[in-house]
């Protein structure tokens, strides 16, 4: 801190003071001792001594830490290898997984849809009947759920029992896909056909080339194939899904230089992917696969190391990655490097340091001898020693660190409680836990207390009502809670510590010494008593944390304090919940909107009865409040309650903003009441739902039309008639030019330049005049317009007319 800082400086200019006060007196006759300086001798001793202290305090800890990074460093950086290429895997196979298990859950719903089972049960009718044709068309569209899969470059449906094959955009028989839509040479054909029996489900097939028409070029890909019915020998159908090899490759590339290669092997062992095209030493890696842990680095040959983890969606699969040892161990070779230049570094800098302290130290010293030699004791007397020597200068510094060193303790006993408060907000949120850093900050902030001992943690939410916030400034507020501070710590017994850990959050440590007892419930009474006078400002609700016996356990009791503040309910009075609070004999209530319910209210807004949605949320209120319901519950509900209204009215309505719904959720979790809610609410629903005026857009811009044509010498702000017809600007604006044919600004302009054409040509009027008189702000705005819609100046036009 600052205040340690300056207790050195202050010891080192009193040694000065004293070294100088010693050669004074010297210089005045009061010692005799004959001067034995020998510069060169004296200045190496000098030097000597900082070199010493330099090497064992810099020099020999440098040598330790060389010595410990060239004997454990190659470890920790194979450690640190090991953990960051097992995070590395196991990311890119938790997105595989994905991947495929996102594939998996769109090919169950194809095969599983009534559409398919419907199909299964007609096929082989020749021709397709009508309804089979429907089905063929919406088993198309479902295919296209599958197309949109990241890793899938096409799919088909193959059935077992009928000449029939169906993709996103066609049925036809097999021989003609196979011919023109998916073509294959034939031993790849035989081999994939082949798939088409037993039962089948997410089986992949080995790599082949094709020709897809979708796809517009002839690519490798694997085919995962499923069968329906899926616990069937004997398949109706096979779902066959196109996987690009290319794309899987992309899926597991790093751009990790020291990662070579990953790689995808199946049950078989045999390599699903691979992110390069290398041929792999199947005995090598069988024999990772055996002998190495997953995540552990086993060596693969002289240059690489690999290591696997097993796959979450299929178990039998494995991720294996490959490391390059020589670009692994490549820091470790420069770090050694960089360690012995360092060190000599340190050297040459120690003898430079140790020179420079040892001639700064010897010069003054070496001066004042001269001095001395120069002038002998009997010719010096006290008149001769100017006032303004190093002495003196000294002095006066010491003087003014002294000061200085007054003001700052002055302002760290200012600030003191303030740190305080913070490092006891920092306790409650867990950033010190353990008695060992505890100890050591309060110390430094010279706060005093006892590591172990009793305490409780009463957490005090206050949350403003909408209309105190609307009268209350920052300022206010802050007076209002230093009150209430004040009032906490005169009102509750024993020793409290108060501290603000959020913006709503004050929280009260109570704590007892040994021959005291008290109760945590009579603390918690006589805090309610205090905020019940300010509830006409916020509600105020009183979690009661745990008990603890070390001041590291405070967090444990906040949190648990912070947690049952999720019970206060929407009543207007001070609360004050703790562990023993029953809450059994409340009614069940559902905090969420049912499906019917959901519907309920989109055929209500549908068919125009507005009332009855605000009615149906009115009742909600009145179910919550006789079962008791929290707040919580509460706000879940109605949240689910403005979600649907807000799914139901932006269909009809364009003018409703992203801005718009954050407001309106906000507004409802500043709901503290019954009341509140109830009064947001209204305010929400007279805001969606605003009845249409009886007259029609067109009559309404058409009574825009005439105010502006009759005071187009006004101020006519497009926000004026936003706000009477309750539109956005971009919906006004994009309404007046389709009703009135012009852009709103260009028709106010067009009016007030008719008016002012008119004035110019029948009164002498001057430019200024007509300019404000039209609605200008000054005559430069006015010529500007009226040039560029005009093509002349106002001048120039009363000039020809």
């Amino acid at each position: 801190m600052f205040i340690g800082k300056g207790i050195p400086c202050c010891h080192y200019a009193r040694n000065v003071v004293s070294l100088l006060v010693a050669i004074a007196d010297t210089e005045r006759g009061r010692s005799t001792m004959p001067f034995f300086f020998k510069a060169k001798s004296f200045r190496m001793t000098l030097f000597w001594q900082f070199f010493t202290k330099y090497f064992l305090l810099i020099v020999v800890p440098a040598i330790v830490a060389t010595i410990f990074i060239n004997v454990f460093v190659v470890r920790l950086i194979e450690n640190e290898a090991e953990k960051s290429s097992l995070g590395i895997m196991r990311n890119y196979a938790r997105q595989m997984d994905a991947h495929l298990q996102s594939l998996q859950a769109s090919m169950i719903q194809l095969l599983g849809s009534p559409n398919m089972k419907s199909l299964l049960k007609d096929i082989g009718k020749q021709p397709p009947t009508p309804e089979q044709i429907e089905l063929f068309y919406a088993t198309m569209e479902e295919m296209n759920t599958i197309r949109t899969e990241p890793i899938v470059s096409g799919a088909f449906l193959y059935f077992a029992n009928a000449d029939l094959v169906i993709d996103h955009h066609i049925h036809t028989s097999k021989s003609y896909y196979f011919r023109n839509q998916f073509s294959l040479e034939p031993p790849d054909a035989e081999r994939l056909w082949s798939q088409f029996t037993g039962k089948k489900m997410m089986h992949f097939t080995d790599p082949y080339y094709a020709y897809m028409t979708d796809y517009g070029a002839r690519a490798s890909f694997t085919s995962v194939v499923m069968g329906f019915p899926f616990n069937s020998d004997m398949p109706g159908v096979f779902l066959s899904v196109q996987i690009e090899k290319e794309k899987l490759q992309r899926l597991i590339q790093t751009q990790e230089s020291w990662i070579s290669r990953m790689a995808i092997l199946d049950a078989d062992r045999s390599v699903v992917s691979q992110s390069d095209e290398e041929k792999l030493d199947k005995e090598q890696w069988l024999k990772v696969l055996h002998s190495g842990s997953e995540g552990a680095l086993a060596k693969y040959d002289r240059r690489q190391a690999a290591s696997f983890v097993r796959s979450e969606f299929d178990s039998s699969w494995y991720y294996v990655s490959w490391v390059d040892l020589q670009k692994l161990m490549q820091p470790a070779r420069m770090l050694r490097m960089l360690s012995i230049a360092f060190l000599c570094f340190f050297l040459l800098l120690g003898v430079f340091v140790s020179y420079y302290l040892s001639r700064r130290l010897y010069n003054p010293i070496s001066e004042i001898r001269n001095r001395l030699q120069s002038h002998p004791p009997h010719r010096l007397s006290e008149h001769a020693v100017p006032q303004d020597n190093d002495f003196d200068i000294i002095q006066r510094f010491t003087k003014l660190l002294m000061n200085e060193h007054k003001e700052l303790s002055q302002l760290v006993k200012g600030i003191l409680p303030v740190v305080q408060e913070d490092f006891v907000s920092r306790i409650l949120l867990g950033e010190y836990r353990d008695d060992l850093s505890i100890a050591y900050y309060s110390k430094e902030i010279a706060f005093t207390c006892e590591l172990e001992g009793a305490r409780a943690v009463l957490v005090v939410e206050y949350q403003y009502y909408d209309s105190v916030l609307e009268q209350l400034s920052e300022t206010s507020k802050s007076f209002l809670l230093a009150e209430v501070k004040e009032m906490i710590g005169k009102q509750a017994q024993g020793t409290i510590w108060l501290c603000q850990t959020r913006a709503d959050i004050l929280a009260c440590v109570v704590h007892w010494d040994h021959d005291q007892q008290g109760e945590l419930a009579e603390v918690a009474a006589q805090i309610k008593s205090v905020l019940e006078p300010y509830a006409i400002y916020f509600k105020a609700t009183i979690g009661l944390g745990k008990i603890v016996q070390t001041m590291g356990e405070l967090n444990i009791s906040y949190q648990y304090g912070l947690a049952l503040l999720k019970q206060k309910s929407l009543n207007a009075q001070v609360e004050v919940f703790s562990d023993e609070d029953s809450w059994d004999d409340r009614e069940p209530l559902d905090s969420f909107l049912s499906a019917e319910e959901v519907n309920r209210i989109g055929n209500v807004y549908r068919a125009g009865d507005y009332p009855r949605l605000l009615q149906s949320a009115r009742e909600f209120l009145e179910t919550g409040k006789r079962k008791q319901a929290n707040a919580t519950q509460m706000k879940s509900l109605f949240s689910d309650v403005l979600n649907t209204w807000i799914r139901a009215v932006e269909t009809d309505r364009n003018d409703l903003e992203i801005s718009m719904y954050s407001g309106l959720f906000d507004s409802l979790n500043r709901s503290q009441t019954w009341d509140e809610m109830e009064q947001c609410l209204e305010r929400i629903h007279a805001m969606l739902f605003l009845s249409l005026p009886l007259m029609s857009r067109s009559d309404q811009f058409e009574d825009v039309v005439r105010y502006i044509r009759e005071h187009y010498d006004e101020d006519l702000s497009i926000e004026r008639f936003t706000e009477q017809m309750n539109m956005s600007v971009s919906h006004f604006s994009r309404t007046f030019k389709e009703v009135v044919g012009e852009k709103y600004v260009e028709f106010i302009t067009s009016v007030r330049l008719s008016a002012a054409k008119q004035l110019l040509r029948e009164t002498d009027m001057k430019i200024e005049e007509i300019a404000e008189r039209v609605g200008y702000l000054g005559s430069n705005a006015f010529i500007r317009s009226f040039r560029k819609y005009e093509g002349i100046t106002p001048g120039k036009y009363r000039s020809i007319k």
